[in-house]
């Protein structure tokens, strides 16, 4: 009898410790399927700067928004160099699985610490250097600068456009230089009058170098810098502006013509997807307004109906391929040919852009 009573009690803790352990692999699985994957984004200048930092956090709350899985944080105002390995190497550190460092200067810090993380997968904004786990973005905001030429280009009436620049890197200079072509598209007497301030982020600065270019004769402000100040500074003298990064037009209402703008958002979220799927491989994206990763800002009602017309024909040329910006002839500052008719420029001559086109009024220092 004792024997029988002791199977029984030996059955019986058998089962419950079967299926205790069944709840806690239950248990186990709900916390598993709730588990968001923890994503981190690095900003070089603060997430509401009104540029640049701003335009990715609006991609970065793009995928809060449409991503229940993930959360989605962010360290900002992160100086580039040794400061930057340190908050990138914490936010890996901190379980962050996926980490986009938004700014030039943080390609090598990305690559050094990606080496110590290789179960993280990192994305460098803007540079060219890859791993294992490293893929960099960036995309041909070209397209969008040549679109906003055009309606700089009939907006003028002196015919001397300003252009604040941050530094004569090829980035940069691809941007005047398809600013420049898109202008003379539509008024071949116009010139672009630039003005290096050798900074990305200093309002101040920025918008010095604008109020310069304005006493120069220039009616119309365009920027390749972080900030709205050269929009500020059109605003104050009553003349009239081109944005950057997001749509500058809340800075500079009565100056604002429209802006050439970054929508992260989708890239941010298709990405995600393809890491946590497991289908994503290193590599080199270059993304353009056929994919919708730059565009045009709202026209502002200073911008005429034929100036809309003329610029939304040649934004959808840019879309479907028949309009390409560095297609040639192209000719240098001194009129001599750099490309000739029907070649198109490479993508690693455009990454490597050291030379103006005619109608730039500046040198690359």
């Amino acid at each position: 009898m004792k024997k029988i009573f002791t199977l029984i009690m030996t059955v019986l803790f058998s089962i419950a410790l079967l299926t205790g352990c069944s709840d806690e692999k239950k248990e186990t699985s709900a916390k598993d399927a709730t588990a968001k994957t923890k994503v981190a984004f690095v900003y070089v200048s603060s997430a509401k700067d009104g540029g640049y930092s701003m335009a990715h956090d609006l991609g970065r709350q793009y995928v809060e928004k449409n991503m229940p899985n993930v959360e989605a944080t962010y360290m900002e105002s992160v100086p580039e160099g040794a400061d930057a390995e340190r908050v990138i190497s914490q936010l890996a550190a901190q379980g962050n699985k996926i980490i986009f460092t938004t700014s030039f200067g943080y390609m090598d810090p990305t690559i050094n610490v990606a080496k110590k993380f290789p179960d993280v997968t990192f994305l460098h904004c803007s540079g060219y250097k890859t791993a294992d786990n490293v893929g960099n973005y960036f995309g041909r905001m070209y397209e969008a600068r040549y679109l906003t030429g055009i309606v700089a280009g009939k907006q003028t009436t002196s015919n001397v456009i300003g252009y604040v620049a941050a530094f004569p890197i090829p980035e940069v200079v691809r941007g005047i230089n398809a600013f420049t072509l898109g202008v003379r598209s539509v008024n071949p007497s116009a010139k672009v009058k630039v003005l290096w301030t050798n900074t990305w982020y200093n309002p101040a600065t920025e918008k010095q170098a604008a109020l310069t270019l304005l006493d120069a004769g220039a009616d119309v402000i365009a920027q390749h810098q972080n900030t709205p100040g050269p929009q500020q500074a059109a605003e104050e003298k009553g003349k009239f502006g081109i944005g950057y990064n997001i749509d500058m037009s809340a800075a500079a209402p009565n100056a604002s013509l429209t802006s050439a703008i970054w929508t992260w958002g989708p890239y941010y979220a298709s990405t995600i997807e393809q890491i946590l799927a497991g289908t994503w491989k290193s590599g080199a994206y270059w993304g353009g307004m056929q994919d919708k990763l730059v565009d045009l800002a709202p026209f502002s009602k200073a911008v005429s109906e034929e100036t809309k017309q003329i610029t939304n024909d040649a934004k959808a040329k840019i879309i479907d391929g028949s309009l390409k910006v560095f297609m040639g002839p192209l000719k240098a500052q001194d009129g001599s040919i750099k490309v000739p008719a029907g070649q198109l420029m490479t993508d690693e001559e455009l990454l490597k852009f050291d030379w103006f086109v005619e109608g730039v009024d500046a040198s690359i220092q």
